[in-house]
């Protein structure tokens, strides 16, 4: 069994992995008092090559032991499926590794198993196949009750899993290449019957690990966890082109303690969108995302957010944490979308550490984003937006400071922004600060708020002092 070492002066404490994610954070605290350290290691001997992940793996092979041939031309869909098919006997047995070698390596869709781990090698390339026969369709998202381009239903998504459990897809920044121009023409020219492939899609399951890789090109959205929990996403470099259609870069989606870390993003849509269905449909699926941090992340995005809480918000968002992240020509910062008919709620969200350069917006909220999956949303159905924390950000060559539009009678409350220092550009607007259907309190700010934010001197924004089940996860060194 794959274990998490906690370990103290005389001792080590020896406790599963799954476990430990289900600590709660003051939990995880007592075992900390008083310990020297939390080390996570497995040893490794007789060389190989080393790489951090959740879980160490039994069994390994290669791509090429089930006839893949990585020469950018060669379909490899069926050695893919082979050799995962064959890897899943071992899912009670250690679970197994399948190496991706150097070399371009074309594919369509193909699925993920339990207690698995994809490892793309360094100069790695997988291709996605533009041939829409090697991409299988899958049914609408129950939380979305259609599909985002078409009503029907979907591609599968180029690296698909369901239902699963312990699932690591990393590398040595090997590359997949989600070769979207196809795609993208398709969509803009009307042309699409089902909804766009996304990149990489896990739905219902649990343990996910998607690291150290680069991502090119997604069709659609790059990475979409979405009905799961306890997810690790870290150190991606994500590229798209600036006016590619709804490349969203991560997208957590009715995930529950999810930590993302130290990713790279340039980006046609929102680098980071959080999300828990559409309407009716993801209120009555009712499963929101929740406990989630995002640390150490850099976006570029000039036409959309670097971390966007919704639209699609209507399973609920809260507990999100958002530390020391820089946006860098993109639209605006930590972007609330909502409107009439999401219900749900978008709370206790809490963000410091922000670093902005040549932004056309610091704080954006708006309460009338207005897609919807059909004409029968319930106009009752108003979200709730309260306890938003903004603190310790600088940001220059800004266009406007603040748009804040809530909903006429359902304002949006509890928002607090500190120790914010703003330097506008040359194109500044006269009216820094835009807000209606707003309240809350501001402290420490420049240039000065609008009225519905009125001072209140000597309070600092809050940013919780715990610790999310899922930070405590460390990884271990692994070896094939």
């Amino acid at each position: 069994m794959s274990l998490s070492f906690l370990q103290d002066k005389q001792n080590t404490t020896v406790v599963p992995m799954s476990h430990t994610m289900k600590l709660g954070p003051k939990l995880i605290n007592s075992y900390v008092l008083g310990w020297i350290s939390i080390i996570v290691t497995l040893v490794s001997v007789g060389g190989g090559v080393e790489y951090p992940a959740i879980n160490c793996r039994k069994h390994s092979a290669v791509l090429t032991d089930f006839g893949g041939v990585g020469d950018g031309t060669t379909s490899n869909t069926f050695a893919f499926k082979s050799a995962i098919t064959n890897l899943s006997e071992y899912v009670d047995d250690g679970g197994a590794l399948l190496v991706v070698p150097p070399g371009k390596w074309l594919t369509g869709s193909f699925n993920l198993t339990s207690h698995f781990t994809l490892f793309l090698q360094k100069d790695a390339v997988i291709l996605a196949s533009q041939d829409e026969s090697e991409w299988p369709s899958l049914p609408v998202l129950p939380s979305y009750g259609r599909g985002r381009d078409a009503p029907d239903g979907r591609f599968s998504s180029l690296i698909f899993g369901t239902n699963l459990t312990d699932v690591v897809i990393t590398g040595e920044n090997g590359t997949i290449d989600g070769q979207g121009s196809y795609w993208w023409s398709k969509f803009k020219n009307d042309e699409l019957k089902l909804t766009r492939p996304y990149l990489i899609e896990i739905m219902h399951s649990d343990q996910i690990q998607i690291s150290n890789l680069t991502l090119l090109n997604s069709p659609s959205w790059f990475v979409h966890p979405i009905y799961s929990s306890n997810i690790i996403i870290q150190g991606l470099t994500i590229l798209a082109p600036i006016d590619s259609p709804n490349t969203d870069g991560i997208d957590p989606d009715s995930c529950d303690n999810t930590r993302i870390e130290d990713c790279y993003i340039v980006s046609g849509d929102d680098c980071i969108a959080v999300k828990s269905g559409w309407d009716e449909y993801g209120i009555k699926v009712g499963i929101p995302t929740q406990h989630l941090i995002i640390r150490r992340l850099t976006c570029i995005s000039p036409d959309s957010a670097m971390i966007a809480l919704g639209s699609e918000m209507s399973g609920g968002i809260q507990d999100v944490r958002a530390e020391d992240n820089i946006a860098i020509n993109t639209q605006s910062a930590v972007r609330i979308k909502t409107a009439v008919g999401r219900g749900a709620y978008v709370k206790d969200v809490f963000v410091k550490g922000m670093t902005l350069s040549t932004m056309k917006y610091v704080f954006w909220m708006t309460g009338s984003y207005g897609s919807h999956p059909d004409p029968d949303f319930d106009p009752s159905a108003l979200p709730q937006i309260t306890g938003i924390n903004y603190r310790d950000i600088i940001a220059d060559n800004v266009t406007y400071s603040a748009r804040l539009e809530g909903i006429t009678n359902d304002p949006f409350t509890g928002i607090c922004i500190s120790n914010v220092t703003i330097e506008v550009s040359e194109k500044k607007k006269k009216l820094q600060w835009n807000c209606t259907d707003i309240a809350g309190v501001t402290n420490s700010v420049t240039p000065q708020p609008c009225d519905l934010l009125p001072q209140n001197d000597g309070n600092e924004c809050p940013y919780p002092d715990d610790i999310l089940p899922i930070e405590n996860v460390m990884f271990q060194t692994c070896t094939f």
